[in-house]
């Protein structure tokens, strides 16, 4: 997972294909710090192995993000269609927002905000998107999303931009609100837990998603309705893929849901809810094939072109992964973000990974989350 690694570095050269990682089965700031042995076990480990955080430094940026969690979700509610999105940087302890009418950004929800002069917002820069997506997207184009701090549309190409490009000429789109750029060819991930391996139909591996009510969710690409599971035994009841890429499965009598994620370093992070983090917050993935590691959140609402089909609304990431990792969590501190879906590259050499929201799941199926 090389290219287009951050939301800054948006083109390199050489890009190969993004694809989805099966794993078939062979044959034969701003407050005051929580004490890092209050983190996620396993955390602080990772977050200065995969982002070079100091460990002293860790518990400090994690409490940050959390708070401007809450205080972005004011900012989106309050500048309503004025909002052009948000960010932030854990390690400088900084919250940005953008919109197109700064004069809004006002009183105690100003406190700690550096306001940032937007050209379009970000429902515009969606709806540029939207017009990608029914376009459709060809073999050639990898994925889109939108450069919050960019303040654009980004279409990424395999191979050269050329077939984004014509995309964004078919779809329309103004070039001034677009960068083309190039990337490998995003691919799924399968395998089971929180991060825990499982098995479909006694061919292929995935990954657990999250503990719900009766069984787990997981990606969609992992196993159509009907198909069967083993370690945990259970059946996928629903399973969308390719338009979304997520599933659940419901388990057999024995099973016991439970509102952990697999750290992969002897123990378990409680999953207390599921709060969206913001872009540039911290988060990591739990996976059975590279177990957890972490990045930070490049975008949300990205659509990506794997070989199998387009899947929409994706949260794109610079987290590792790799095949079997399919289906796996993502967590931001004890928060439910999503399920691994694809991406590209690898946790040797870094890469991209795309996460179907948990809440849409959720929501999708009427399901609930088992709280830790």
């Amino acid at each position: 997972m090389s290219t287009s690694v951050t939301l800054r570095r948006v083109a390199a050269a050489g890009a190969t294909a993004l694809t989805l990682l099966l794993a078939p089965l062979a044959t034969g700031g701003a407050s005051a710090a929580t004490p890092s042995s209050d983190l996620p076990a396993g955390m602080v480990e990772a977050l200065e192995r995969d982002l070079g955080v100091p460990r002293a430094d860790a518990a400090r940026r994690v409490t940050f993000q959390a708070d401007a969690a809450t205080k972005v979700r004011t900012l989106t509610q309050a500048l309503g269609s004025t909002y052009a999105g948000a960010w932030v940087d854990p390690a400088a302890g900084t919250v940005h927002v953008a919109t197109t009418t700064p004069s809004k950004v006002r009183g105690p929800m100003a406190t700690g905000v550096t306001t940032v002069q937007a050209e379009r917002t970000l429902a515009e820069l969606e709806s540029l998107g939207a017009r990608l997506d029914a376009a459709g997207l060809p073999a050639g184009v990898a994925t889109w999303y939108v450069d919050v701090p960019a303040n654009r549309l980004v279409v990424e190409a395999v191979g050269g931009t050329a077939a984004a490009a014509e995309l964004v000429a078919a779809a329309g789109l103004p070039a001034e609100a677009v960068t083309l750029a190039t990337a490998e060819a995003p691919q799924t991930f399968i395998d089971v837990i929180g991060g825990n391996a499982y098995y479909i139909n006694a061919r292929s591996r995935c990954s657990v998603g999250f503990a719900v009510q009766g069984g787990f969710v997981t990606a969609g690409h992992c196993g159509t309705v009907g198909a069967t599971t083993t370690s945990p035994s259970g059946t996928f009841r629903g399973s969308s893929f390719p338009g979304n890429d997520y599933a659940w499965v419901q388990v057999a009598s024995g099973n016991t849901p439970r509102g952990l994620v697999n750290n992969y370093s002897g123990g378990t992070v409680r999953v207390t809810g599921s709060q969206q983090a913001a872009v540039g917050a911290y988060v990591c993935r739990s996976g059975s094939t590279t177990g957890w590691r972490c990045g930070t959140v490049q975008a949300y609402n990205s659509t990506v072109r794997y070989a199998q089909g387009t899947v929409t609304g994706l949260i794109r990431t610079s987290v590792c992964a790799e095949p079997g990792d399919s289906g796996g969590s993502l967590v931001a501190g004890t928060q439910a973000q999503g399920v691994t879906s694809g991406g590209s590259g690898s946790c040797r050499s870094g890469g991209t990974t795309y996460f179907q929201p948990v809440n849409e799941i959720l929501q999708a199926y009427g399901l609930r989350l088992v709280i830790g």
